[in-house]
């Protein structure tokens, strides 16, 4: 368990996704089709192991991915207060132009909407799921506070905002006193590090808590889609996102599966334990389609990865210096 953010919020060190759950002949289809009796099976083994903290979206599957969660806390007997639910806003849920962003009348609408399909009273943690361009900071940020104060969202957060968007916001809620941002969910993989640029030292200087999305790249970090034995099957045949470096990523698989051989674990369970080991993580969000995969996944937390080995995965995955970093680095010396 850690803490969320500069909260009291305890949240476990993985989180279990649910993208896969409801999809059709969609988009989301692609990502995972699960119905009621296999999101019930995942969500089972998920709280079994330990697992405190689910996150969901509105957008998942047009609500389907909340209705079948809300269903497997229901069909589980899941105590309201044993669970952290995260969910969020601001993908399309309509064809108008007001059934989307992060206005103060679509988060207001949407968060009832969430309400309903996930049959509860209260969202622990509300992400606002992008930035919005057309939409002010403070305006988001209020509708966001009026939820808090009126008891239906205990702690909000952002998803895929850049450090200057989420350093804008903290200072607009300070000054204003608003319900204070706790979290940024963010792509952060061992083959994509650009967190660590700016928006890395943002949340460590902020005090704000990292839950990771995708992170076995969709796939690609399982090892089946580089090197021996590849695969024409899985999410990455379908749907190939996020970017990857395979030029960069070929080696590094490499290093990996040669310390997964070592310690008798997979490729995956290399990756997931790498992000474990950074400091600015808070939890990793890890999704499934089988109980099998979800197990593997779980099974990452056991694995240490030692001083050498995280040595030779920094070399390999190391980002080029940029300015200002180099500077910043530089002229920072001065004062060390």
């Amino acid at each position: 368990m850690r803490t969320l953010g500069h909260s009291g919020l305890f949240v476990s060190e993985l989180c279990l996704g649910t993208m896969t759950f409801g999809g059709s002949e969609d988009m989301w289809g692609q990502i995972g089709r699960l119905g009621q009796g296999d999101a019930d099976a995942l969500v089972k083994t998920a709280l079994d192991s330990g697992i405190n903290f689910i996150d969901t979206a509105n957008i998942y599957a047009g609500g389907q991915s909340e209705k079948i969660l809300g269903q497997s806390l229901k069909n589980l007997g899941v105590a309201r207060d044993d669970v952290v639910i995260a969910t969020k806003v601001m993908g399309p849920m309509g064809d108008g132009a007001n059934a989307r962003g992060a206005s103060r009348g679509h988060i207001l609408s949407q968060c009832k909407a969430s309400l309903e399909r996930l049959g509860l009273d209260h969202i622990d943690l509300y992400q606002i799921h992008g930035f919005d361009p057309a939409t002010p900071i403070v305006e988001t940020l209020e509708a966001l506070d009026t939820l808090v104060r009126q008891g239906y969202v205990r702690y909000i957060g952002l998803s895929n905002w850049a450090a200057w968007q989420v350093v804008k916001a903290v200072g607009i809620a300070e000054a204003r006193r608003l319900a204070p941002i706790l979290s940024l969910q963010a792509y952060y993989t061992i083959v994509g590090r650009d967190l660590e640029r700016e928006i890395a030292p943002m949340l460590r200087s902020e005090k704000i808590g990292l839950m990771v999305w995708s992170p076995l790249a969709g796939g690609y970090l399982s090892g089946k889609y580089d090197g021996e034995g590849i695969s024409a099957d899985g999410r990455r045949a379908t749907f190939d996102f996020p970017p990857v470096d395979r030029a960069r990523g070929g080696p590094l698989i490499a290093a990996m599966r040669a310390i997964a051989e070592t310690k008798g674990c997979s490729v995956a369970q290399v990756a997931l334990a790498w992000l474990l080991h950074q400091d600015v993580v808070t939890s990793v969000i890890v999704g499934a389609k089988r109980v099998d995969q979800l197990t593997d996944n779980i099974a990452a937390t056991k694995v240490r990865l030692d001083a050498d080995e995280l040595a030779t995965l920094e070399d390999l995955s190391r980002l080029p210096a940029e300015y200002p970093g180099w500077m910043l680095e530089r002229q920072g010396s001065y004062r060390s």
